[in-house]
Protein backbone atom coordinates (compact mmCIF):
# COMPACT_ATOMS: atom_id res chain seq x y z
CA UNK A 1 0.00 0.00 0.00
CA UNK A 2 2.88 2.24 0.18
CA UNK A 3 2.81 3.04 -3.69
CA UNK A 4 -0.16 5.67 -2.81
CA UNK A 5 2.14 7.96 -0.68
CA UNK A 6 2.29 10.12 -4.45
CA UNK A 7 -0.22 12.13 -6.11
CA UNK A 8 -0.62 9.01 -8.20
CA UNK A 9 -0.49 5.37 -7.47
CA UNK A 10 2.56 3.76 -8.77
CA UNK A 11 1.01 0.87 -10.55
CA UNK A 12 -1.28 3.73 -12.80
CA UNK A 13 2.18 5.20 -14.02
CA UNK A 14 1.56 3.78 -17.60
CA UNK A 15 -0.10 5.44 -20.41
CA UNK A 16 -3.22 4.03 -20.33
CA UNK A 17 -3.21 4.55 -16.19
CA UNK A 18 -6.48 6.41 -16.56
CA UNK A 19 -8.18 4.08 -18.36
CA UNK A 20 -6.96 1.55 -15.95
CA UNK A 21 -8.24 3.71 -12.92
CA UNK A 22 -11.59 3.90 -14.80
CA UNK A 23 -12.25 0.27 -15.33
CA UNK A 24 -11.18 -0.22 -11.33
CA UNK A 25 -13.53 1.80 -10.94
CA UNK A 26 -16.21 0.17 -12.55
CA UNK A 27 -15.20 -3.03 -10.90
CA UNK A 28 -15.47 -1.72 -7.59
CA UNK A 29 -18.53 0.11 -8.33
CA UNK A 30 -19.77 -3.60 -9.17
CA UNK A 31 -19.23 -4.63 -5.45
CA UNK A 32 -20.87 -1.24 -4.18
CA UNK A 33 -23.99 -1.69 -6.19
CA UNK A 34 -24.68 -5.43 -5.20
CA UNK A 35 -23.94 -4.62 -1.16
CA UNK A 36 -26.14 -1.39 -1.30
CA UNK A 37 -28.74 -3.02 -3.23
CA UNK A 38 -29.09 -6.03 -0.52
CA UNK A 39 -28.60 -3.02 2.70
CA UNK A 40 -31.53 -1.21 0.64
CA UNK A 41 -33.90 -3.77 1.01
CA UNK A 42 -33.73 -3.72 4.21
CA UNK A 43 -33.25 -0.45 5.76
CA UNK A 44 -34.03 2.01 2.33
CA UNK A 45 -32.08 3.64 -0.44
CA UNK A 46 -32.19 7.23 1.27
CA UNK A 47 -30.45 6.13 4.93
CA UNK A 48 -28.71 4.23 2.81
CA UNK A 49 -26.96 6.79 0.84
CA UNK A 50 -26.41 8.88 4.22
CA UNK A 51 -24.93 6.12 5.73
CA UNK A 52 -22.60 5.02 3.04
CA UNK A 53 -20.96 8.58 2.72
CA UNK A 54 -20.55 8.72 6.19
CA UNK A 55 -18.11 5.10 6.42
CA UNK A 56 -16.58 5.68 3.43
CA UNK A 57 -15.90 9.64 4.87
CA UNK A 58 -14.37 6.74 7.60
CA UNK A 59 -12.00 4.56 5.89
CA UNK A 60 -10.61 8.02 3.75
CA UNK A 61 -9.58 10.06 6.26
CA UNK A 62 -8.09 6.45 8.01
CA UNK A 63 -6.37 6.43 4.65
CA UNK A 64 -5.49 10.26 4.42
CA UNK A 65 -4.18 10.54 7.36
CA UNK A 66 -1.98 7.30 7.44
CA UNK A 67 -0.47 7.87 3.59
CA UNK A 68 -1.10 11.28 3.36
CA UNK A 69 -0.61 12.84 7.19
CA UNK A 70 -3.70 14.84 6.84
CA UNK A 71 -6.53 13.68 8.53
CA UNK A 72 -8.79 16.59 7.00
CA UNK A 73 -7.94 18.09 3.45
CA UNK A 74 -6.75 20.85 5.29
CA UNK A 75 -4.04 21.48 1.99
CA UNK A 76 -6.65 21.90 -0.50
CA UNK A 77 -6.85 25.73 -1.83
CA UNK A 78 -10.04 27.41 -1.54
CA UNK A 79 -10.62 27.49 -5.20
CA UNK A 80 -10.52 22.94 -4.89
CA UNK A 81 -12.77 23.55 -1.96
CA UNK A 82 -15.36 25.23 -3.66
CA UNK A 83 -15.46 23.39 -6.97
CA UNK A 84 -15.51 19.64 -4.75
CA UNK A 85 -17.95 20.72 -2.88
CA UNK A 86 -20.12 21.67 -5.57
CA UNK A 87 -19.27 19.14 -7.49
CA UNK A 88 -19.90 16.35 -4.65
CA UNK A 89 -23.91 18.07 -4.21
CA UNK A 90 -24.27 18.02 -8.17
CA UNK A 91 -23.16 14.28 -7.65
CA UNK A 92 -23.76 12.77 -4.42
CA UNK A 93 -27.29 14.50 -4.04
CA UNK A 94 -28.78 15.88 -7.14
CA UNK A 95 -27.67 12.89 -8.91
CA UNK A 96 -27.75 10.00 -6.54
CA UNK A 97 -31.43 11.77 -5.61
CA UNK A 98 -32.63 12.03 -9.31
CA UNK A 99 -31.66 8.15 -9.84
CA UNK A 100 -33.07 6.69 -6.85
CA UNK A 101 -36.21 7.93 -7.39
CA UNK A 102 -36.28 7.24 -11.08
CA UNK A 103 -35.87 3.69 -10.04
CA UNK A 104 -39.75 4.77 -7.79
CA UNK A 105 -41.44 6.38 -11.05
CA UNK A 106 -39.75 4.49 -14.38
CA UNK A 107 -38.17 1.02 -12.59
CA UNK A 108 -34.06 0.48 -12.88
CA UNK A 109 -33.81 -0.84 -16.05
CA UNK A 110 -35.09 2.32 -17.70
CA UNK A 111 -33.46 4.47 -15.00
CA UNK A 112 -29.95 2.97 -15.92
CA UNK A 113 -30.65 3.20 -19.27
CA UNK A 114 -30.86 7.32 -19.05
CA UNK A 115 -28.02 6.64 -17.13
CA UNK A 116 -25.98 5.12 -19.86
CA UNK A 117 -26.12 8.99 -21.33
CA UNK A 118 -23.70 10.17 -18.63
CA UNK A 119 -20.73 9.93 -20.77
CA UNK A 120 -22.30 11.88 -23.84
CA UNK A 121 -22.82 14.44 -21.11
CA UNK A 122 -19.54 14.09 -19.58
CA UNK A 123 -17.72 14.05 -22.55
CA UNK A 124 -20.22 17.71 -24.13
CA UNK A 125 -19.39 19.38 -20.87
CA UNK A 126 -15.82 18.51 -20.59
CA UNK A 127 -15.14 20.02 -24.63
CA UNK A 128 -17.26 23.03 -23.57
CA UNK A 129 -15.86 23.97 -19.85
CA UNK A 130 -12.05 21.29 -20.46
CA UNK A 131 -11.44 22.27 -23.99
CA UNK A 132 -10.92 18.37 -24.17
CA UNK A 133 -11.51 16.63 -27.58
CA UNK A 134 -12.18 13.07 -28.45
CA UNK A 135 -10.31 11.01 -31.27
CA UNK A 136 -12.37 9.26 -33.70
CA UNK A 137 -11.03 5.98 -32.64
CA UNK A 138 -12.25 7.19 -28.75
CA UNK A 139 -15.51 7.81 -30.18
CA UNK A 140 -15.98 4.51 -32.03
CA UNK A 141 -15.29 2.78 -28.39
CA UNK A 142 -17.93 4.91 -26.82
CA UNK A 143 -20.56 4.52 -28.91
CA UNK A 144 -19.77 0.48 -28.97
CA UNK A 145 -19.51 0.66 -25.50
CA UNK A 146 -22.80 2.35 -24.73
CA UNK A 147 -24.41 0.50 -27.50
CA UNK A 148 -23.58 -2.75 -25.58
CA UNK A 149 -24.57 -1.35 -21.97
CA UNK A 150 -27.86 -0.37 -23.78
CA UNK A 151 -28.48 -3.92 -25.01
CA UNK A 152 -27.67 -5.72 -21.45
CA UNK A 153 -30.22 -2.90 -19.47
CA UNK A 154 -33.28 -2.31 -22.12
CA UNK A 155 -35.40 -5.35 -23.18
CA UNK A 156 -39.71 -5.27 -24.15
CA UNK A 157 -41.86 -4.80 -21.49
CA UNK A 158 -44.53 -6.89 -23.56
CA UNK A 159 -43.15 -9.47 -26.43
CA UNK A 160 -46.78 -9.20 -27.86
CA UNK A 161 -47.18 -5.64 -28.39
CA UNK A 162 -46.64 -4.15 -32.04
CA UNK A 163 -45.38 -1.12 -30.83
CA UNK A 164 -42.18 0.86 -31.58
CA UNK A 165 -39.53 1.51 -28.55
CA UNK A 166 -40.03 4.97 -28.88
CA UNK A 167 -44.37 5.06 -28.88
CA UNK A 168 -43.58 2.70 -25.66
CA UNK A 169 -41.62 5.09 -23.93
CA UNK A 170 -43.31 7.96 -25.41
CA UNK A 171 -46.90 6.37 -23.61
CA UNK A 172 -45.60 4.22 -21.10
CA UNK A 173 -43.31 5.85 -19.09
CA UNK A 174 -43.90 9.33 -16.90
CA UNK A 175 -42.22 12.25 -18.57
CA UNK A 176 -41.36 13.11 -15.00
CA UNK A 177 -39.58 9.59 -14.57
CA UNK A 178 -37.61 10.31 -18.05
CA UNK A 179 -36.47 13.80 -16.32
CA UNK A 180 -35.03 12.08 -13.23
CA UNK A 181 -33.41 9.81 -15.42
CA UNK A 182 -31.82 12.15 -16.95
CA UNK A 183 -31.01 14.84 -14.07
CA UNK A 184 -29.31 11.69 -12.60
CA UNK A 185 -26.89 11.08 -15.61
CA UNK A 186 -26.55 14.92 -15.85
CA UNK A 187 -25.76 14.98 -12.35
CA UNK A 188 -22.87 12.21 -12.67
CA UNK A 189 -21.35 13.59 -15.69
CA UNK A 190 -21.61 17.57 -14.22
CA UNK A 191 -19.68 16.08 -10.97
CA UNK A 192 -16.62 14.41 -13.06
CA UNK A 193 -15.92 17.56 -14.71
CA UNK A 194 -16.12 20.02 -11.78
CA UNK A 195 -13.88 17.18 -10.18
CA UNK A 196 -11.13 17.59 -12.88
CA UNK A 197 -11.75 21.19 -13.14
CA UNK A 198 -11.11 21.76 -8.97
CA UNK A 199 -8.57 19.17 -8.56
CA UNK A 200 -5.62 19.87 -11.13
CA UNK A 201 -2.84 17.97 -9.74
CA UNK A 202 -4.22 17.82 -6.09
CA UNK A 203 -4.49 14.42 -4.54
CA UNK A 204 -7.62 12.25 -5.55
CA UNK A 205 -8.03 10.59 -1.99
CA UNK A 206 -8.30 14.00 -0.46
CA UNK A 207 -10.23 15.54 -3.32
CA UNK A 208 -12.91 12.16 -2.80
CA UNK A 209 -13.26 13.60 0.97
CA UNK A 210 -14.34 17.13 -0.27
CA UNK A 211 -17.08 15.79 -2.54
CA UNK A 212 -18.25 13.29 0.52
CA UNK A 213 -18.04 16.00 3.05
CA UNK A 214 -20.73 18.03 0.84
CA UNK A 215 -22.79 14.97 0.32
CA UNK A 216 -22.99 14.20 3.84
CA UNK A 217 -24.39 17.58 4.44
CA UNK A 218 -26.99 17.76 1.63
CA UNK A 219 -28.26 14.70 3.57
CA UNK A 220 -28.42 15.41 6.72
CA UNK A 221 -30.43 18.83 5.39
CA UNK A 222 -32.79 16.51 3.51
CA UNK A 223 -33.10 14.00 6.50
CA UNK A 224 -33.95 17.60 8.78
CA UNK A 225 -36.80 18.53 6.51
CA UNK A 226 -38.05 14.92 5.85
CA UNK A 227 -37.82 13.91 9.98
CA UNK A 228 -36.16 10.60 9.00
CA UNK A 229 -34.13 10.49 11.85
CA UNK A 230 -35.76 7.74 13.75
CA UNK A 231 -35.51 5.42 10.77
CA UNK A 232 -32.26 5.98 10.36
CA UNK A 233 -31.28 5.36 14.18
CA UNK A 234 -33.38 2.54 14.10
CA UNK A 235 -31.36 1.25 10.97
CA UNK A 236 -28.40 1.34 13.01
CA UNK A 237 -29.94 -1.84 14.97
CA UNK A 238 -29.98 -4.25 11.87
CA UNK A 239 -26.33 -5.43 12.00
CA UNK A 240 -26.42 -7.25 8.57
CA UNK A 241 -27.63 -4.82 6.37
CA UNK A 242 -25.13 -2.40 8.20
CA UNK A 243 -22.05 -5.13 7.35
CA UNK A 244 -23.77 -4.75 3.18
CA UNK A 245 -23.31 -1.26 3.58
CA UNK A 246 -19.86 -1.09 5.03
CA UNK A 247 -19.13 -2.87 2.45
CA UNK A 248 -20.51 -1.07 0.03
CA UNK A 249 -18.61 1.95 1.22
CA UNK A 250 -15.25 0.62 0.78
CA UNK A 251 -16.04 0.00 -2.23
CA UNK A 252 -17.98 2.64 -3.32
CA UNK A 253 -17.56 6.16 -1.70
CA UNK A 254 -13.77 4.96 -0.26
CA UNK A 255 -12.04 3.31 -3.52
CA UNK A 256 -14.90 3.95 -6.18
CA UNK A 257 -15.37 7.86 -5.76
CA UNK A 258 -11.37 8.16 -5.68
CA UNK A 259 -10.68 5.90 -8.34
CA UNK A 260 -12.98 7.93 -11.10
CA UNK A 261 -11.61 11.39 -9.54
CA UNK A 262 -8.26 9.46 -10.39
CA UNK A 263 -9.61 8.49 -13.96
CA UNK A 264 -10.51 12.08 -14.88
CA UNK A 265 -7.54 13.11 -13.73
CA UNK A 266 -5.19 11.10 -15.93
CA UNK A 267 -7.17 10.44 -18.84
CA UNK A 268 -10.30 12.53 -20.92
CA UNK A 269 -13.35 13.20 -18.72
CA UNK A 270 -15.47 11.39 -21.32
CA UNK A 271 -13.00 8.36 -21.92
CA UNK A 272 -13.52 7.59 -18.17
CA UNK A 273 -17.29 8.01 -17.62
CA UNK A 274 -17.58 5.55 -20.74
CA UNK A 275 -15.60 3.13 -19.02
CA UNK A 276 -16.99 3.69 -15.82
CA UNK A 277 -20.65 2.34 -17.59
CA UNK A 278 -20.10 -0.88 -17.99
CA UNK A 279 -21.48 -1.89 -14.61
CA UNK A 280 -24.77 -2.88 -15.78
CA UNK A 281 -22.23 -5.79 -18.26
CA UNK A 282 -19.60 -6.70 -14.82
CA UNK A 283 -22.62 -7.24 -12.56
CA UNK A 284 -24.10 -10.32 -14.74
CA UNK A 285 -21.24 -12.63 -13.66
CA UNK A 286 -22.02 -11.85 -9.67
CA UNK A 287 -25.67 -11.52 -10.06
CA UNK A 288 -25.62 -15.39 -11.63
CA UNK A 289 -23.44 -16.79 -9.30
CA UNK A 290 -24.64 -15.08 -6.23
CA UNK A 291 -28.38 -14.59 -7.33
CA UNK A 292 -28.60 -17.88 -10.06
CA UNK A 293 -29.72 -15.53 -12.19
CA UNK A 294 -30.27 -16.25 -16.14
CA UNK A 295 -28.04 -14.56 -18.65
CA UNK A 296 -29.76 -14.48 -22.43
CA UNK A 297 -28.31 -14.23 -25.33
CA UNK A 298 -29.06 -10.77 -25.93
CA UNK A 299 -27.49 -9.89 -22.63
CA UNK A 300 -24.24 -11.99 -23.65
CA UNK A 301 -24.13 -10.10 -26.89
CA UNK A 302 -24.44 -6.61 -25.04
CA UNK A 303 -21.47 -7.55 -22.59
CA UNK A 304 -19.51 -8.49 -25.55
CA UNK A 305 -19.67 -5.02 -27.15
CA UNK A 306 -19.34 -3.10 -23.79
CA UNK A 307 -15.60 -4.98 -23.27
CA UNK A 308 -15.17 -4.57 -26.78
CA UNK A 309 -15.77 -0.88 -26.75
CA UNK A 310 -13.62 -0.39 -23.87
CA UNK A 311 -10.67 -2.49 -25.34
CA UNK A 312 -10.86 0.62 -28.21
CA UNK A 313 -9.62 3.11 -25.32
CA UNK A 314 -6.21 0.76 -24.57
CA UNK A 315 -5.49 0.55 -27.94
Amino acid sequence: MKQFIGEVPSFLSGSHSGELAALLTAMFWTVTALAFEAASKKIGSLIVNLFRLIVGFVFLSLFTWIYRGFLFPIDATGSAWFYLILSGLIGFVFGDLCLFQAFVVIGARISMLLMALAPPFTALFSYIFLKEELSSKSWAGMIITLSGVALVVLKREDPLTKSSFFNKVRFSYPIWGILLGLGGAIGQAGGLVLSKFAMHGYNAFASAQIRVIAGIAGFLVLFVIMHMWKEAFRALSYRKPMLQLSLGAFFGPFLGVSFSLLAVQLTSAGIAATIMSIVPVLIIPPAMILFKEKVTAKETIGAVLAVTGVAFFFL
